[in-house]
């Protein structure tokens, strides 16, 4: 494939204004999210509390990622997420300046991570479901979003091992001050931006109304509702044992920040070798299959990471795992996103929030218990074999649809979505 082809989508304006500015931050975000889980452990050296760091980081998600979804289909989406880029600069402000006064208090991190879910849960809606609005040519979203996750998955290899060495050398204080810095360029490429946005529709019914139409159309469309529900139970049952690579680096291979930043990451040069694939896909690629493969090699890698006690391996394993869960969660967004209507991707994007960062807390915060009970390597087998069964039953049951939908001599409307 031509280099042109690949970063088709960078043609349009205000997608290469979001691009660059987003791949400024997210390296920030990767070294804040380091260094609060370093910091945690560093200071309590107990895996339940990184379960429940984690918990109150992405509990918000579940609980907030409705709302969001039908907020952003009713008001401008561009406003909600400019609005929540500044609210996530001011987090990151203050996370540094207590760290950098030395203030250690575990009770205000986790306050801290309480508010940064809640502005996820408004950011990430806002922000996936204006995708195709910054987008001149309409046939090029998916290669868009493709790249969004190679960009993501970029800031993610080198983030961590920026903030391995500054973890190292400065502390987490100067991870959390970068990152409030970073934030500067989205927030000015965001002013940038010449937008020329529909206005949302009017209707006179109630934001809860909105949310029950949102679950109505979701129960309509057996497709999309088991792409999203493959991902929660990927988040709940394999996306969370990264909560225990602390505990892998320090304690069951013996090194320190550094090893930790290693992990992190070689995750994020899988994912980014799975993004880079999708954004390379032709139009046409049946993304259900890829799906349910993507969900197979991430929980397969996830059991071999844990049985093996060679680092050259766990990296590699590790690696895998990263490659799984972007083609996972990249696979999904693009098919939610170009299988539903305009007027429905606000809330069709949060039920995605919701599978890709919501199950998250929970799986999170079960980790961390169980580890303290069995420890990190027996828990993170369990949770690979239980994503293993998970994708079985998703790649079954496309079979299942599919072999009905082939007998039937018209579709139905829930087929079609």
């Amino acid at each position: 494939m031509k280099p042109s082809q690949l970063f088709r989508s960078l043609r349009s304006r205000n997608y290469r204004l979001y691009f660059t500015g987003q791949s400024i931050s997210l390296i920030g975000t990767w070294m804040q999210r380091m260094a609060v889980s370093w910091l945690v452990y560093r200071l309590t050296h107990s895996p339940l509390m990184l379960g429940v760091v984690g918990f109150a980081g992405l509990i918000p998600s579940m609980l907030f990622s409705p709302y969001a979804g039908t907020l952003s289909d009713r008001h401008s989406r561009y406003k909600i997420l400019l609005i929540s880029q500044i609210a996530s600069m001011i987090q990151s402000g203050v996370l540094a300046g207590l760290v950098l006064f030395k203030f250690y208090n575990i009770t205000a991190i986790i306050l801290l991570a309480i508010a940064q879910g809640i502005i996820n849960a408004f950011d990430t809606t806002s922000r996936q479901s204006l995708m195709i609005d910054l987008i001149d040519n309409k046939e090029d979203l998916p290669n868009a979003i493709a790249l969004n996750s190679s960009m993501v998955n970029l800031a993610r290899l080198l983030g961590p091992a920026i903030a391995g060495v500054i973890l190292s050398v400065f502390g987490e204080g100067i991870c959390f001050l970068i990152d409030f810095l970073t934030f500067i360029a989205v927030i000015i490429s965001l002013l940038m931006m010449r937008l020329q946005l529909l206005a949302p529709p009017k209707t006179d019914a109630n934001i809860w109304e909105g949310l029950r139409e949102g679950y109505v159309y979701l129960k309509q469309s057996p497709n999309i509702r088991s792409a999203i529900m493959i991902l929660g139970a990927s988040g709940l049952f394999l996306m969370s044992f990264s909560t225990l690579t602390p505990v892998f680096a320090k304690e069951v291979f013996g090194g320190d920040a550094e090893t930790y930043s290693w992990f992190a990451s070689v995750t994020g040069l899988g994912a980014l070798m799975s993004a880079i694939y999708m954004a390379g896909l032709k139009p046409g690629k049946d993304l259900l299959k890829f799906i349910g493969i993507a969900a197979v090699v991430f929980g397969i890698s996830v059991v071999l990471f844990s049985r093996v006690t060679s680092l050259p391996l766990a990296l590699f394993f590790i690696m895998l795992s990263g490659a799984g869960m972007m083609g996972q969660i990249a696979a999904t967004n693009t098919y939610v996103q170009t299988n539903v209507p305009g007027y429905m991707r606000g809330r069709m994007i949060s039920y995605y929030a919701m599978a890709f960062q919501g199950t998250l807390p929970i799986g999170s915060l079960l980790t961390g218990l169980v580890a303290h009970q069995i420890g990190a390597p027996l828990t993170v087998c369990l949770q690979g074999t239980a994503g293993i069964i998970c994708a079985g039953l998703f790649i079954w049951g496309i079979r299942r649809r599919r072999q009905a939908q082939a007998q039937k001599p018209t579709l139905e409307y829930s087929d079609i979505a």
